[in-house]
């Protein structure tokens, strides 16, 4: 992805529109701050119109929703309680 500083994207959106369409999505930066993003309308349609699951669905989804690792139940290790000398 490259970025554009929204003068440059302004002055030369034809050039901008072609990278979008062949390089695919062009970040646009406002005072060096990433601000907006070009995306061809492929994409955001299928951005778009994928199906959210709801807060309920994701909560009880059988699938983990990251990846943790803990260690077994009692086989932690203990720290040392601070002193307070």
């Amino acid at each position: 992805m490259k970025t554009w500083a929204v003068q440059d994207a302004k002055a030369r959106f034809s050039e901008f529109l072609e990278a979008s369409l062949k390089s695919g999505p062009q970040i646009v930066t406002r005072r060096g701050v990433e601000t907006a993003v070009l995306v061809p309308i492929e994409q955001w349609r299928n951005a778009v119109s994928r199906p959210r699951r709801t807060l309920k669905e994701l909560l009880l989804a059988e699938d983990p929703r990251f990846d943790l690792d803990l260690p077994e139940r009692g086989k932690g290790r203990w720290r040392e309680p601070p002193s307070f000398d």
